[in-house]
């Protein structure tokens, strides 16, 4: 088996919040919308080719992350899509967006604009997504 690691872009370009069962939790490194990518430890790079059982596992994780993004940040839409042209490692975009962001309602990908996250929002983020995960039981979060 093939040890796991992270691509650099997404490492240089992400915080890392923690892991689930299948997937790295990332939060991109932009203030300006709840943007979280979630990598699946695999060198597999087309969702169609996982096995069955990681396809339901990685769906599993996108709906407990999309319903952390509800619950703790205002927003009227949620993007979830896996592009993956530039970095082919499998990883999963899900973006809270309102019609007030600074692109909507265009799409975040190249945009310029940046906020970057000052540390102690990003353990902020990082913790109420851990207690999150406890108060609905989902399976164990480690950081």
């Amino acid at each position: 088996m093939t040890r796991f690691s992270l691509h650099p872009q997404l490492a240089k370009d992400c915080h890392e919040l923690g892991k689930l069962e299948l997937c790295h939790i990332l939060l991109m490194d932009n203030a300006l919308v709840p943007w979280f990518i979630l990598v699946p430890e695999t060198s597999i790079t087309e969702f169609h080719q996982l096995e069955h059982k990681q396809q339901l596992q990685l769906l599993e994780e996108i709906n407990r992350i999309s319903g952390f993004i509800e619950s703790h940040f205002t927003i009227s839409k949620l993007n979830t899509a896996t592009i993956g042209n530039i970095v082919r490692q499998m990883h999963i975009h899900i973006i809270g967006r309102h019609e007030k962001d600074y692109c909507w309602p265009g799409v975040v990908w190249g945009r310029v604009e940046k906020e970057p996250y000052e540390q102690s929002k990003v353990d902020e983020i990082r913790n109420a997504l851990k207690h999150w995960f406890l108060k609905h039981q989902y399976s164990l979060f480690t950081q």
